[in-house]
């Protein structure tokens, strides 16, 4: 995650009058005090809601275990699990079937041989979804003797539709995929007008957010909406995905709720005035990591975490001297508040609450061996993530471009990505087996996800930074490297961003099934980074564009009347 700010000079509050900052007129938040009115310790759920929750979910249990269905309809049945957003209630039956299909598949070649273009595509999809190397070379049998896709496929609208969704998860080396996502793309782009409205609007939004890229939580309520106007749709499908849509959708408002009493209760809007308040954006990267309700208090002092992270961003971004910043990254790096007596208030606010949601971090963990490994972690990462946003507030003041590979070895730590999502993992899956030596062993998919979040941050605030002074971005160093244009940057990091996806589906593919749930966690993370900085537009700073996912996600439920 990358919480870079744009900002213009202003005279801060607390600040002699010959120091002139380098300070934020920032927009307040757009939802105020709305959640506030949600916090609660207790979720309550009336009887009858989960008499009738569990009464569904035991049916719909029932129906995938005496299936005696086809292959195809075994994976039509798992696909709409999946994106109806209710799976993970049922991932152990899951696990069982795919291994079995994926044992089938590789064994017996009749299944490939004989398969059909949407069933082959949503073989492969599903299996590397759940980390099995399948191979590409399955979808050979669809091309021509020149080498190319067979334009016979060009109208199988399920067939093309599947088959982009799989390209999706493509590696290096997998050329055929790369075709495969060029063939998609432009025939389903061309087949749009002949669909009905429905469907058509499906297809749109799957080419502007493929499946894979998209946030679990979103595309389960969008497509449960689809889901209920297809007329062969499964009623006790649908009434469970509400029911558990609905049901955590109450547990996320009161976590927000609780977030948002933290922040006002530190009153960091008066106390910290330059900084950003984005409680409920903030809140968003932690719900869509991982939305399970067993994830209830890591997600709330993770969200804490994001905030400290943020008044951190701003501080350094558009407020603090280079001096002064010095300083305060010595205090960070030595964990001492003796360090900071000479600062303004406003960043020994800021230095205090850090320590504070440690604290914090330090007291959920007491019950687990590994809770002094935490908090050293955390510490360290916030050490590390001052020192990158102290180096890069150097190059501004300096007037200095780094190389492009300089700037990304920095930009790995600065965009926030790698303290956000450790701390997460160990908050939230220190129960796993051999989590934590993976963690500390710097896995190259974590390093991918966090170079994604500065990359893309950087090509999406470009344009407004160039208003401020010195700003260095990964735009200016590969300009000034290459010898290249602006527009030609642009091409060659979004180009980058493209091989990250193809690093984290490899890595994916390496790791055994036990991290597999940590795995989805950081590819959650890529996903809402797409979401954040789409359209070249930093839609964190500007809470505004960020209204309709929360609306989706945070206020309004899904109606359980089923439409007619």
């Amino acid at each position: 995650m990358s919480l870079a700010s744009s900002s213009l000079p202003l005279l801060a509050q607390d600040a002699p009058p010959h120091i002139t900052r380098p300070s934020a007129n920032f927009p307040p938040s757009f939802w105020g005090d709305t959640f506030l009115h949600y916090h609660s310790d207790s979720l309550e759920i009336d009887d009858n809601t989960k008499q009738q929750f569990q009464t569904q979910k035991e049916e719909v249990k029932k129906m995938f275990l005496s299936s005696n269905n086809s292959i195809l309809q075994k994976l039509n049945f798992i696909d709409s699990l999946q994106r109806l957003g209710i799976s993970y209630h049922f991932q152990h039956e899951i696990d069982e079937a795919l291994e079995e299909i994926y044992n089938s598949s590789t064994n017996d070649n009749v299944i490939i041989e004989e398969g059909c273009l949407h069933y082959l595509a949503l073989l492969f999809r599903l299996l590397r979804q759940r980390g099995y190397h399948i191979s590409s070379d399955i979808f050979n049998k669809f091309k021509n003797n020149k080498g190319d896709f067979d334009q016979n496929i060009a109208k199988d609208v399920q067939g093309l539709w599947s088959l982009f969704e799989a390209s999706q998860l493509r590696i290096h080396g997998e050329d055929i995929l790369d075709e495969a996502l060029d063939f998609t793309h432009i025939h389903l782009k061309s087949l749009i007008d002949q669909m009905s409205a429905s469907f058509a609007a499906q297809i749109s939004h799957c080419l502007r957010k493929p499946l894979h890229k998209g946030i679990p939580r979103l595309e389960a309520r969008r497509y449960i909406s689809f889901y209920e106007q297809n007329p062969s749709h499964c009623k006790v499908l649908l009434t469970f995905s509400k029911l558990d849509f609905n049901m955590l959708q109450e547990l996320h408002k009161m976590e927000v709720g609780s977030i948002t009493r933290w922040w006002k209760m530190s009153e960091f809007a008066t106390k910290v005035p330059y900084a950003r308040d984005r409680v409920v954006e903030f809140y968003l990267w932690t719900v869509t990591m991982t939305h399970e309700a067993e994830y209830s208090i890591a997600r709330k002092i993770e969200s804490k975490l994001i905030g400290c992270i943020s008044l951190l961003d701003d501080t350094y971004d558009s407020y603090g001297t280079v001096e002064e910043l010095e300083l305060f990254t010595q205090a960070i790096q030595r964990w001492d508040s003796n360090s900071i007596q000479s600062l303004p208030d406003s960043m020994k606010v800021v230095f205090n609450a850090i320590v504070e949601v440690c604290d914090e971090v330090r007291l959920s963990t007491l019950e687990s061996e590994k809770s002094s490994i935490v908090v050293q972690c955390v510490q360290e990462d916030f050490y590390n993530l001052a020192r990158a946003y102290l180096n890069e507030e150097k190059w501004r003041h300096e007037v200095y471009v780094p190389t492009y590979e300089e700037y990304k070895d920095n930009g790995v730590i600065s965009s926030a990505c790698l303290i956000i999502m450790k701390s997460f993992l160990l908050l939230a899956k220190s129960s796993v087996q051999d989590m934590f030596d993976w963690i500390l062993s710097k896995p190259t998919i974590i390093a991918a996800v966090s170079l994604i979040g500065r990359l893309i941050n950087d090509i999406s605030s470009h344009k407004f930074e160039q208003q401020r002074t010195n700003v260095v971005s990964a735009v200016e160093c590969c300009m000034k490297q290459y010898e290249i244009s602006e527009e030609d940057a642009y091409k060659l990091i979004k180009e980058e961003i493209e091989d990250l996806w193809k690093v984290i589906n490899e890595e994916y593919l390496k790791s055994d099934l036990v991290l597999k749930p940590v795995l989805d966690c950081i590819l959650n993370m890529a996903r809402i980074l797409e979401i954040v900085y789409e359209n070249f537009e930093d839609r964190y700073t500007n809470g505004k564009l960020l209204k309709d996912c929360i609306v989706a996600l945070l206020v309004d439920p899904i109606s359980m009347e089923e439409d007619k």
